[in-house]
């Protein structure tokens, strides 16, 4: 089964914004928005949901600090003991003012990464992956605005396009995708 696709361009985000604003609220469903910048407003108009990457950012941290309780607990502590200015290494509780940094430096390592590799994964933009956007003038100066016919049954291809036409575009490519 294949579905048509209609890629709307736009030379200008703001355009783009008040096209999509009237789409929708002629219920038009947008499937996708590509461009070379965010556009500060355009995820509440087309209906993105917000991301859950702050959970994820906290158990990553959460995890990182783990991490460096216990590794600097086995280093610092158990396996090689060390007097580092009179300080006793018997215990860690009695150390743990010593290790604050480490442990908030190595908490914010892996939040980051963590965070840097779950996005890139998520949006399937690893280095290595095929580029999902339509049109390579979206990495550039252009903005396309995705519509699916199969998101959009209750409207028909003729109504669609007399609502594009009313809305000043840039340009319009239809495709077919299996």
């Amino acid at each position: 089964m294949s579905d048509k696709v209609l890629y709307v361009m736009y030379d200008d985000d703001e355009v783009l914004k008040n096209s999509a604003k009237k789409l929708v609220a002629k219920g038009v469903k947008i499937a996708e928005v590509f461009s070379p910048f965010p556009i500060h407003g355009i995820d509440s108009i087309i209906g993105v949901k917000n991301t859950r990457l702050g959970i994820m950012a906290f158990l990553y941290g959460l995890t990182g600090l783990t991490l460096a309780t216990i590794g600097m607990r086995f280093l610092m502590i158990t396996d090689w003991p060390m007097n580092i200015g009179g300080k006793p290494n018997f215990s860690y509780l009695e150390n743990m003012l010593a290790f604050v940094p480490i442990s908030f430096e190595f908490t914010v390592m892996c939040a980051a990464h963590g965070m840097a590799i779950t996005y890139l994964l998520r949006n399937k933009t690893l280095p290595g992956m095929p580029a999902q956007n339509p049109d390579p003038r979206t990495t550039d100066d252009k903005f396309v605005m995705e519509i699916r016919l199969s998101d959009n049954q209750n409207i028909s291809e003729a109504d669609l396009d007399g609502m594009l036409q009313e809305i000043g575009f840039f340009e319009l490519d239809k495709k077919e995708i299996k």
